[in-house]
């Protein structure tokens, strides 16, 4: 009991003895001033939001991202107007009045439900009434050949072989349409003119059925022939000039349509294609989407919509 007396009397003389520490040695934390406080909470707050931003961020790039449409976009018909042929036609006559019936053509775009990355539709049709007769065609093939001969009585503005490479180098291309005998192909592939033709869709090729044995059926099929290509799911051929009648468009329309529809059933199974709208314009006129049918009960008869009345 008394050793114990003895050590609490000694330690309480060392507290007293031992001198108080000056306040500069003392923690820093407990001398902050109140703004000093309210940084460190702004920041501490800042650091929490930041971080909050960034898990938001990590929590997003997990999520699936959404695909990419394979198809092109189509819009519902029975929200739009549709017109028969008839009136049709009178609208855009209203939009070319004062411009000369063969000025400005009767224009076809033929809308598709298909996919983006699929093969596109390509051919060449000879419509019953020709949009354009003065067409000009260039038939590469031997110049002293019975091919030369049967081109030229044809109708063919241009034949030959070497002449016509050293024409086409010089940039001289009159002529709107290139076919080649199939003997001749082998000197065309040596000439290297694809890199002038091809831009230009005049180089000749097989797929195209440009590359023929017999050339002057082939000239005879093509003067008055129109060619067409699908292009981002529509297919766009002029169909007819403005002078011609209703029955002559129909006759048109219908050879187009019913030829396009062989086109897409020659194609794959696995690759769908489906004719979605028809829309009918001119040079200078808006499009109008077509019913399928003639006229109607109140449309101006054919007879007063001829090229002398236009």
């Amino acid at each position: 009991m008394a050793s114990a007396n003895r050590c609490i009397a000694q330690l309480s003389r060392n507290l007293v003895a031992q001198p108080l520490r000056p306040t500069s040695q003392l923690p820093q934390i407990a001398f902050l001033s109140s703004q000093q406080l309210r940084c460190a909470s702004v920041g501490k707050g800042a650091h929490s939001e930041n971080a909050a931003k960034y898990k938001r961020k990590d929590q997003g790039s997990t999520q699936k991202k959404k695909k990419a449409r394979s198809t092109f976009i189509q819009y519902d018909l029975r929200d739009a107007e549709q017109f028969n042929l008839c009136d049709a036609m009178q609208y855009i006559r209203a939009f070319e009045v004062g411009r000369l019936p063969t000025s400005s053509k009767y224009e076809m775009h033929v809308k598709l439900r298909s996919i983006k990355n699929g093969p596109a539709i390509r051919n060449r049709l000879r419509l019953p009434h020709p949009v354009k007769t003065d067409l000009r065609i260039c038939v590469i093939c031997p110049p002293d050949s019975a091919a030369a001969v049967q081109a030229k009585k044809a109708g063919a503005v241009l034949v030959g072989e070497d002449e016509v490479f050293d024409l086409i180098k010089e940039g001289k291309i009159e002529f709107e349409r290139c076919i080649c005998h199939i003997d001749s192909l082998q000197k065309l592939n040596k000439a290297a003119l694809g890199r002038i033709l091809g831009p230009r869709g005049l180089m000749p090729s097989t797929k195209m059925g440009t590359v023929v044995k017999d050339v002057e059926t082939t000239v005879r099929e093509m003067v008055g022939g129109s060619e067409y290509r699908e292009r981002l799911g529509v297919i766009r051929m002029a169909i007819g000039q403005l002078g011609f009648s209703p029955e002559e468009m129909q006759k048109n329309i219908k050879a187009f349509m019913e030829q396009v529809k062989k086109d897409i059933a020659q194609m794959s199974d696995r690759i769908s294609k489906d004719i979605h709208e028809v829309v009918l314009s001119s040079t200078n006129s808006p499009g109008f989407s077509l019913n399928g049918e003639f006229r109607g009960a109140n449309s101006v008869p054919t007879k007063d919509m001829t090229a002398e009345t236009f």
